[in-house]
């Protein structure tokens, strides 16, 4: 699912004898950059992002990226950061997302990665920091891997959108050794950029009211998961914009039923100016990829 990018920030600009800042600045570099170029000399407020900062890059058949994550928060925080590669026009060539676990408070970690693209070593390449989002390090989505203390994995998939219509499958995958019983619709908390807690946004039950179609219709009751099945619950929102200031939520804090772990994750919700999600209840889903993409017919 494809939303309005957010602003692109954190200019690097790249050559193929080293690297060069945006902006100049005094801040300590490492000797060398692990991407075996010089470091760049300098970095301002255009290469800070939330926490993030590109330290140096070098060109080839690969962009290989240097950055670092500053944890600036008070807990032990996940980071999933999204950079792009632009061309000399400023085309976008490539994006890459990175995810960077449990930092705790306080610390900065590097970590290096490769941006495949068609770079010649004549280009001129710029590397963008594009957005960086963070949740707290015991509340991070999971698709697999070691099953949490909860015994479920929940997750956001990709969505689909179509004339302004949204939707989004919140999925939760039985990864303990017991039956898991849920019962009638997740619970919700809609949060801003700042983690703060959104409001002014009606969370329906159901999502007729909004559009029907997109799998977020139907009763609730009770769904039971054998270990190793899933359940999905799905999103549902317009992103109109009328009169009033628009709203985005790009965090769902998810509770998967009443006194359960929360787990945050990012649909990047750009509600407009609607002030209303729809929540559908939790369906068993017996084949991946059960959300129904919207179309222009499912409009009410």
């Amino acid at each position: 699912m494809r939303r309005v990018p957010l602003a692109l920030a954190g200019l690097l600009l790249l050559t193929a004898c080293g690297t060069q800042s945006a902006t100049s600045g005094s801040v300590p570099r490492p000797a060398h950059s692990s991407c075996g170029t010089e470091p760049s000399s300098g970095s301002g407020s255009g290469t800070d992002v939330d926490g993030v900062r590109i330290l140096g890059a070098g060109t080839g058949p690969t962009v290989c990226t240097e950055f670092e994550v500053t944890n600036h928060e008070k807990v032990p925080s996940t980071f999933t950061i999204t950079f792009t590669l632009l061309s000399a026009s400023r085309g976008a060539l490539v994006n890459s997302t990175q995810t960077v676990p449990s930092v705790t408070p306080g610390r900065t970690v590097r970590r290096t990665f490769d941006l495949d693209g068609p770079v010649s070593d004549t280009d001129t390449t710029r590397v963008r920091i594009l957005k960086v989002r963070s949740v707290p390090a015991d509340e991070a989505p999971s698709t697999g891997g070691p099953c949490p203390a909860s015994g479920a994995h929940v997750y956001a998939d990709d969505g689909d959108a179509a004339m302004g219509l949204r939707v989004v499958g919140v999925r939760l995958v039985n990864c303990g050794s017991r039956t898991m019983r849920l019962h009638g619709y997740p619970q919700v908390q809609l949060l801003d950029e700042g983690h703060r807690p959104v409001t002014g946004v009606k969370i329906l039950h159901g999502g007729s009211a909004i559009a029907t179609g997109t799998g977020a219709d139907g009763p609730p009751g009770t769904v039971l998961l054998k270990p190793g099945e899933q359940a999905y619950s799905v999103l549902v929102w317009r992103n109109t914009v009328e009169a009033g200031d628009p709203v985005d939520a790009p965090y769902v804090r998810v509770r998967a039923k009443s006194g359960a772990s929360p787990v945050t994750v990012t649909p990047e919700l750009d509600l407009g100016t609607t002030g209303r999600l729809g929540v559908g209840p939790w369906k068993k889903d017996t084949e991946r990829g059960a959300v129904t993409s919207p179309s222009p017919s499912t409009s009410p």
